[in-house]
């Protein structure tokens, strides 16, 4: 098959020579054929070297690239071979790193599995797909045919969830839906051992944050016989962990009743006697706006609080105020902390990155008026790779602090 060539200009190929999955529209000189959103595209150099195959679109980022010449060995046919081929070594690497007694996890992760602009989780023979361009979400049905073949009878289903995160104007005309068989919601997973209800039709993101799975194992170290808060507790996944790990104590806090109804639900999953709301027990979930809750609390003192809210800024424009943001909710949360307790804090901001989310946490600890030690630096798993030549893809951030 031919497909359209773009030429960058003198001096504006060393970023992909470097493998950076991005081409941006400044380092295009010319291109050949008639190109539109989606397209596959090959790159050259201004000599005509070809450096590698992607996805154009007409935007600032012009090309977000899936295969490289220097690996490839040339241009490449992106066919049901091709994907299959692709995603057969990409599970090949989460066989490795994956334990046996989790069924859930993240099998694609755009640049860092050389996918530009694709997601793809598995929950326990579930697949759901989660395009970013326009051009992987007109692979979806080759990716699928692509994934049965990967997988095949341990595949139950494929669900396309990419109206949410594909460009406005192209999103508006897509429906999400199952692209290959179908299953009841919410449907049953285990991570770590633990049993959590994933519904991905009406749940945030794919329908579980399982980039927190090595982050809630190590609460679970800290948890037994603790009083912990876990606040933005979307499913409860947090809680859960505490509970199993024998916390004393754990308090649930989200703005959304249905986040609350999520985490009873998964709660009550692994812990059947939490099911009688009316009795006491371990385990109180609260629907509340988070900085009112911890405003609130002026009695109340925690042996561990989590912090994991939402991605404050999604653009650089937005970059300050979010700071302040981060800065106002980690003060309230380290008042709530308990002298020798400890704070786990998130950002999955990408444009906040680990430097500025440190220095911010450090403002927040002078406000609070704290004295602070940081026991841990926390990222994405494994399962989440970041490639060397785009850390752009590490957006995840952590701190895990103890505090006098």
């Amino acid at each position: 098959m031919t497909y359209s060539k773009l030429y960058l200009q003198a001096g504006r190929d060393e970023a992909v020579r470097r493998f950076h999955p991005w081409v941006f529209s400044r380092a295009i000189g010319r291109y050949e054929g008639n190109l539109a959103d989606g397209d596959v595209v090959e790159v050259y150099d201004r000599k005509g070297q070809y450096l590698a195959t992607g996805h154009y679109h007409d935007g600032s980022i012009a090309v977000r690239i899936f295969s490289f010449g220097a690996t490839a060995g040339g241009p490449v046919t992106p066919d049901l071979a091709y994907w299959t081929d692709k995603l057969t070594h990409i599970r090949s690497i989460r066989q490795a790193i994956i334990n046996d007694d989790t069924n859930c996890y993240r099998l694609v992760h755009g640049e860092g599995d050389g996918c530009t602009g694709l997601i793809i989780d598995v929950y326990n023979g579930v697949a759901v797909l989660q395009a970013h361009s326009i051009g992987m979400h007109r692979e979806r049905q080759l990716i699928t045919e692509a994934l049965r073949a990967v997988f095949g009878d341990e595949l139950k289903a494929v669900y396309d969830k990419s109206a949410e995160t594909l460009p406005d104007e192209y999103g508006a005309s897509v429906t999400n839906g199952y692209l290959f068989g179908r299953t009841p919601v919410p449907h049953p997973v285990q991570e770590n051992g633990n049993m959590f209800l994933i519904d991905w039709i009406t749940g945030q993101k794919t329908g579980f944050f399982l980039d927190q799975r090595d982050n809630r194992a190590l609460l679970a170290r800290y948890a037994p016989g603790k009083r912990v808060l876990n606040a933005f507790c979307y499913s409860g996944g947090f809680s859960v962990y505490a509970l199993q790990a024998g916390a004393s104590e754990v308090h649930s806090v989200d703005v959304s009743q249905k986040a609350i109804d999520l985490t009873n639900q998964n709660v009550v999953a692994n812990f059947p006697d939490q099911a009688d709301r009316n009795a006491p027990g371990q385990h109180e979930a609260i629907a509340d706006d988070v900085m009112h809750y911890l405003k609130h609390q002026d009695s109340q003192q925690y042996d561990i609080v989590v912090l994991d809210p939402p991605a404050f800024a999604k653009s650089l424009s937005a970059r300050h105020r979010a700071v302040q943001g981060y800065k106002r909710l980690n003060a309230e949360g380290l008042r709530r902390v308990a002298k020798g307790g400890i704070l786990f804090t998130f950002s999955c901001s990408q444009v906040v990155d680990r430097e500025l989310f440190y220095n911010t946490i450090v403002a927040a600890a002078i406000e609070a008026g704290r004295q602070v030690r940081v026991l841990h630096h926390l990222s994405q798993p494994a399962d989440h790779p970041v490639s060397l030549f785009h850390p752009e893809g590490g957006y995840l951030k952590g701190l895990v602090l103890w505090v006098e």
